[in-house]
């Protein structure tokens, strides 16, 4: 399939960082999403939370299947808009990568740590993984992804400066690090992203919403009744149990899941044709200078999200049982940051080496870093051996 004016062209990227022959098998993005997909902190999704930690159920979404179901998302949608899949793919593969153990939890209680050393935030760890931490080639730190990669990972919630952008940007400002970078390699801050990366961020909307939906009703913390006026979900279940009657609860929070996302999707793309066709971009160049997203939901799908999302905070992200389980988790990211600040020789080698700086600041952050690369179930064991181990020596002696 041809690609669209404005789509990002593999032939026009404005390349690495640091220069590389390229692939004669592969285009620059799909060399970006082979880079994500063999790196380390790809492989560790696999045992970090969505919302569930990983030992409450083999069949809840972890951070990983999360990416694969956004990244299948975001696939359909660019090539149904001309745009190129193989970089919305990467973009949706690659977005959480800096998420630390235990979800928005272990971010927030790593956030509290950090707060006297810059703060913490996922998509600002994200982008630390791409550039510097993921250590695996010999020429350089990082994935040296393309600056089309690069940007759509710092833009992820939109413009970080200027007149465009969100309220949360202008108020967190620039992470330190993207701004960092910024001068070195500018990333055009103030701007959109391309419409392949506005994709992929609308793609991690959808897939959330939906298989939030579908784990908080197979985990019991409501019931499909519980939904019944809720925007978009109460509609769609009711009209499954309408077409099939007496069908067992499993199939229909599928069937209802399903129809949801087609929805969600058929939305997207229809409201996007009409910004595309209103903007007539000739370029990529004209899809980061407009003053709004070309790739958005429709404003009665903005009101269903925001529907959702209330729901699922009042019932699923704020559930009793939830909040038990974040609490200890909290309580285990605080004890490692704190232990790990004050005693860097506990770290493994490769990282007490870079901790043994005497700035605590920049000791800080390669524990937070160290943190934010541990999946749920080390994290829980480190925590073990720590702690719950040191104390029984000490009870013994």
């Amino acid at each position: 399939m041809s690609l669209a004016i404005f789509a990002c062209n593999p032939s026009e990227t404005r390349g690495r960082r640091i220069a590389e022959a390229e692939s004669p098998m592969r285009s620059v993005y799909q060399r970006d999403r082979d880079r994500v997909v063999h790196s380390a902190a790809f492989r560790r999704l696999k045992h970090k939370t969505q919302v569930f930690v990983y030992h409450e159920g083999d069949h809840y979404r972890t951070r990983l299947t999360h990416s694969l179901e956004v990244a299948q998302i975001a696939r359909t949608i660019a090539r149904v808009l001309g745009l190129n899949e193989d970089l919305a793919e990467a973009l949706a593969l690659a977005h959480d990568l800096g998420h630390p153990p235990f979800g928005h939890a272990g971010e927030e209680a790593l956030n509290v740590c950090m707060a006297e050393f810059g703060g913490f935030d996922h998509n600002e760890q994200t982008f630390r993984v791409l550039t510097s931490l993921e250590r695996r080639y010999a020429g350089f730190d990082g994935l040296n992804l393309t600056w089309e990669m690069l940007e759509g990972i710092v833009k992820h919630n939109g413009p970080l400066r200027g007149p465009h952008a969100g309220a949360r940007n202008l108020a967190h400002g620039v992470p330190e690090t993207i701004a960092v970078f910024d001068r070195d390699w500018p990333l055009e801050l103030g701007g959109f992203a391309g419409a392949e990366a506005q994709v992929a961020a609308l793609s991690d909307d959808i897939a959330y919403n939906n298989h939030d939906i579908d784990d908080g009703l197979r985990a019991g913390l409501f019931a499909i009744e519980d939904l019944h006026d809720v925007p978009l979900a109460g509609p769609v279940f009711a009209e499954v149990a309408a077409l099939y009657p007496g069908l067992e609860p499993t199939r229909v929070i599928h069937e209802s899941v399903r129809r949801m996302i087609n929805v969600m999707v058929s939305d997207v793309l229809a409201e996007s044709r009409g910004r595309l066709a209103e903007a007539a971009p000739k370029s990529v160049a004209d899809i980061r200078s407009r003053h709004e997203p070309v790739i958005a939901f429709s404003a009665a799908m903005r009101g269903h999200d925001i529907g959702l999302k209330q729901f699922l905070f009042q019932r699923m992200y704020r559930h009793e049982r939830i909040n038990r389980t974040m609490a200890q988790a909290k309580q285990v990211v605080g004890d490692l940051f704190s232990r790990h600040l004050d005693e860097p020789g506990l770290l493994p080698a490769e990282w007490s080496r870079e901790a043994s700086d005497p700035d605590r600041r920049q000791r800080a952050r390669v524990v937070a870093d160290y943190i934010a690369g541990m999946t749920d179930k080390f994290a829980l064991e480190c925590h073990a051996r720590l702690f719950v181990e040191s104390a029984l020596v000490s009870e013994k002696s």
